[in-house]
């Protein structure tokens, strides 16, 4: 009777004769294995005293701006992760340069430890490109991780708190149930200058009220995405309160915690952060100072499936949900969902009702605003590389803006 580190050799081996060396280029950054996706059906790939090692390091920029990293091993195992976008070519090579000088050869399995010392390896720590490549290559590693051992991520994790999670997207869908949404605060124009006057505080209100009135079963949550003053943000919040906005998202510049936590104390709505706070040092200021009762800590940004439970943690003993923000790709969304399952402080995943063409076998459909949680290996998914390859190429780029007015720099 064989062991199962003899049955995971022999998988393993002929795992290792099917992997082809195809190679095809990217934005001059790297290339991407031509080995077909393997199907993972839940049982181990490799046993638990198999040796396995990082091989290479893969980094994908896509035309709209989406960054992905792809993680080989010699045990014909791959996994995913994505990136910050802002800075797509910065996080590619910088995952990259990760990989060349650190991961190769190493045995992907000890997640946290790798997580460590990528953060604290370096003398200049944090910042949102290095978060953002500590990020993807988190997602990719436990992404590996399940796969080897045949388990969701999380289970890893502590297993599972829910079997679905609430989403919402950036309109309400009645075919699939989906009643809670997010906008931007509208006008004529956006709210931008430095103390709108009560023209432009009206319109938005005004505006708000129609789709309140147009959608009255529907909760609408409003995202300021930072780019209104103090000044402006202090006034149209008092007036949307009596329109019971949701939530508001990133209602000033993320910067100034103290800013926030004073709006904060002014308001019965739920303020909620964006995702320009990452790591748990971050989060710690916002729920020291109480700026925010919700969280949105974004996988690709905020530090990975390994920082994002931690932050959910640091959250519980606030009495603070967390809802992770996910304006990006599959592995985004997959990665938000393993920790939706994991955490008991989940209140709702953006976007979690978008379908992603990028994936060989569509996630679990959207039911009565539910989305099912993935149970496959890893993160539950399957990346199709023949449609991500066609859409790599120049990312598309995040330029300046100016107010119409005067020509000055605002924020966006």
């Amino acid at each position: 009777m064989e062991t199962l580190g003899n049955n995971s050799n022999k998988r393993r081996d002929f795992l290792k004769g099917t992997v082809t060396t195809a190679v095809a280029a990217t934005v001059g950054i790297t290339g991407l294995s031509a080995a077909a996706p393997k199907p993972f059906v839940g049982t181990p790939l490799i046993g638990p005293k198999d040796k396995i090692k990082i091989t290479k390091v893969e980094t994908f920029v896509l035309k709209n701006s989406w960054v992905f990293v792809k993680i080989s091993t010699d045990a014909g195992i791959t996994g995913w992760g994505e990136m910050l976008k802002d800075d797509a070519k910065a996080c590619a090579a910088g995952a990259m340069e990760v990989g060349s000088t650190y991961l190769i050869g190493k045995d992907p399995r000890p997640v946290v430890k790798h997580w460590q010392a990528i953060h604290r390896g370096a003398f200049y720590r944090g910042g949102p490109i290095k978060t953002a490549i500590v990020s993807g290559i988190d997602q990719a590693l436990w992404d590996i991780k399940g796969k080897a051992l045949g388990v969701p991520v999380y289970e890893l994790l502590g297993g599972p708190t829910r079997d679905k999670a609430l989403v919402y997207g950036t309109e309400p869908d009645f075919k699939t149930g989906v009643r809670h949404m997010k906008v931007g605060p509208k006008g004529s124009r956006s709210p931008f200058k430095y103390n709108e006057g009560t023209k432009m505080i009206d319109e938005v209100v005004e505006r708000f009220a129609a789709l309140k009135a147009q959608y009255p079963d529907v909760d609408i949550a409003i995202d300021f995405h930072g780019s209104v003053q103090p000044t402006t943000a202090s006034s149209l919040i008092k007036a949307l309160e009596p329109h019971r906005p949701w939530f508001l998202e990133e209602v000033v510049q993320a910067l100034n915690v103290d800013v926030m936590a004073d709006l904060a104390k002014k308001t019965l709505v739920p303020l909620a952060t964006g995702e320009r706070i990452f790591t748990k040092w971050g989060f710690r200021e916002i729920l020291e100072k109480g700026a925010a009762m919700i969280l949105q800590p974004d996988v690709n940004y905020a530090g990975g499936i390994t920082e994002l439970k931690i932050i959910a943690g640091m959250a519980e003993a606030y009495y603070a949900p967390i809802a992770p923000h996910n304006p990006n790709g599959p592995c985004s969304l997959a990665a938000s969902l393993q920790i939706a399952a994991c955490v008991p402080n989940f209140l709702v995943q953006e976007r979690g009702n978008r379908e992603h063409e990028l994936l060989a076998v569509p996630l679990p459909p959207v039911v009565d605003g539910y989305r099912p949680i993935p149970t496959g290996p890893g993160l539950g998914i399957t990346i199709d590389e023949n449609k991500l390859m066609n859409e790599v190429g120049e990312p598309r780029p995040y330029l300046p803006k100016f107010d119409p007015d005067d020509n000055s720099v605002i924020d966006w």
